[in-house]
Order: structure tokens, then sequence, then C-alpha cells
């Protein structure tokens, strides 16, 4: 099972995956929008912002998300390290139920290069 230090590994991973990326993903990246990640069975949250390309991961919380954010995710803590490893196909576990990600219209169509 996945843990706290785990969770925040990865997606500090993904913070730098998403620097270095190009093209469609870079674009979709681009967006500035606040983020959260409930990691479910840990019952905690990660809250931050995407913006210019990156995601800062700026705060750890308790619970569920304290606030709605613009874009956001509810996993396990082994999805997630799973899916930032590269051994989960994001688009499957979204289509299964195993994550969730809710986010405007517009931003999922702009997203879903990131999903692939």
């Amino acid at each position: 099972m996945a843990t706290i230090d785990d969770c925040r590994g990865a997606l500090d991973r993904l913070a730098d995956n998403l620097t270095h990326a190009n093209g469609e993903v870079r674009s979709a990246a681009a967006l500035d929008r606040t983020l959260s990640c409930h990691v479910t069975d840990l019952d905690v949250t990660f809250t931050g912002r995407l913006a210019g390309g990156r995601i800062q991961v700026m705060d750890r919380v308790d619970g569920p998300p304290p606030e709605r954010a613009e874009i956001r995710l509810a996993m396990a803590g082994d999805d997630l390290v799973a899916l930032v490893d590269g051994e989960l196909n994001f688009a499957r576990a979204w289509a299964s139920g195993r994550i969730r990600l809710e986010a405007g219209f517009r931003d999922l169509l702009r997203l879903r290069s990131l999903l692939h």
C-alpha cells in the first residue's frame, strides 16, 4: 500500500514530467487552474495549482478537499503511484471508475492529451 510520502513523490515526479513535456501535452498543461488530488485510501488531499505547464503542490490536508478546486482528482494511493510510473492507463482507469476526474468541460477537452 502506497504511503503519503509515496503519493507526494509521485506528484512531484508528475510535476517534473510536465515541465519537460512537448507538443499537445505541454499545451494542455499550460492551463492556470487550482488542483486537488484526494487519495481515497489514505483520506488525504494534496492541493495545488497547474500553471505555466507545471504542477505546484502547495499543501496536504487530512480528509477530502477543503475547497472545490477547478480540477479535481480522486484515486487510491497505489493507483496514483502506478499512474505516474506508467503502469496504469489513465483512460481505462477513469472509464472503470478507479480514478475520478472532475473539471469543467473545456478543461476536460484540453486535458484529454494528458490522459493517453
